[in-house]
């Protein structure tokens, strides 16, 4: 027989976006130790709302760590204390009967929060608007074995495709930077024969993006990589640096070429 555990939940409450918020604290009692995070946070929810008081409002979806809207931090980490694991796929039998954990969202000026444990993460979608496709016209799709990929970009180009957009990179940088998470997404682009040919554009109008939705600037502290749930390394950052550098570099020329005419 599984024994339960009594944890002491400190929560973030905070009824909307002009709210001051706090730490609640809260009893969660009879936990087994097989209850996902997520599954916890619903049976202290079925507490409060028998005894009539306000749930605890969580973002959460597919709870099996592809969709990434679980995210909160958990004792200061975001997605909590294991490696390359969402919050949802955290269970309880990594902490001991007694443990007082502090829960709370994602902390930065790009995420307001909206109500408790939820944020606005709509910024990095206006990120993706801003470039993250291919538009140019590519006629009907070609066999596949027509374009040949080489082995090492291909797979290099599936770990950047495997960012889920959670932001835990944003919210464990202390400049609240979303580099990782755009260079994930340049750098599966820009490893693909159909993502070349707007390259340059591409790049140069999402680190604009960016900027303009208020995240920082990345310093190298490489916490983004530590909290990743995919693993996603700060290697595709140095990348995408290099495509920036370029891409300026090139438009510059460009722009001094026409002045010339």
């Amino acid at each position: 027989m599984t024994r339960s555990m009594r944890l002491v939940l400190d929560v973030w409450r905070q009824k909307g976006p002009k709210d001051p918020g706090g730490f609640v604290r809260y009893e969660a009692p009879d936990i087994s130790p097989d209850m996902s995070f997520l599954e916890m946070l619903d049976v202290v929810n079925e507490g409060l709302t028998e005894r009539g008081e306000e749930p605890i409002a969580f973002d959460h979806d597919c709870r099996e760590g592809i969709c990434g809207s679980c995210g909160v931090v958990i004792d200061g980490r975001p997605h909590g204390p294991l490696t390359a694991t969402t919050t949802c796929q955290l269970h309880m039998r990594h902490f001991q009967d007694g443990d007082h954990v502090t829960i709370e969202p994602w902390r930065a000026r790009a995420f307001p929060v909206i109500k408790d444990l939820v944020v606005d993460r709509s910024a990095l979608d206006r990120i993706i608007r801003a470039g993250g496709y291919i538009s140019i016209r590519t006629g009907s799709a070609p066999e596949a074995n027509d374009v040949p990929v080489p082995k090492p970009d291909a797979e290099v180009a599936m770990d950047a495709a495997a960012c889920i957009g959670c932001g835990a990179c944003v919210a464990a940088c202390p400049n609240a930077s979303a580099s990782l998470f755009l260079a994930a997404k340049l750098g599966h682009l820009h490893l693909l024969p159909q993502g070349l040919p707007e390259k340059d554009d591409r790049v140069r109008t999402m680190v604009s993006a960016m900027d303009a939705q208020g995240f920082g600037h990345c310093t190298n502290h490489r916490e983004c990589e530590a909290v990743c749930p995919k693993g996603i390394g700060v290697a595709f950052i140095a990348r995408m640096n290099r495509d920036f550098l370029i891409a300026s570099v090139a438009s510059r020329h460009e722009v001094m070429a026409h002045r010339r005419r």
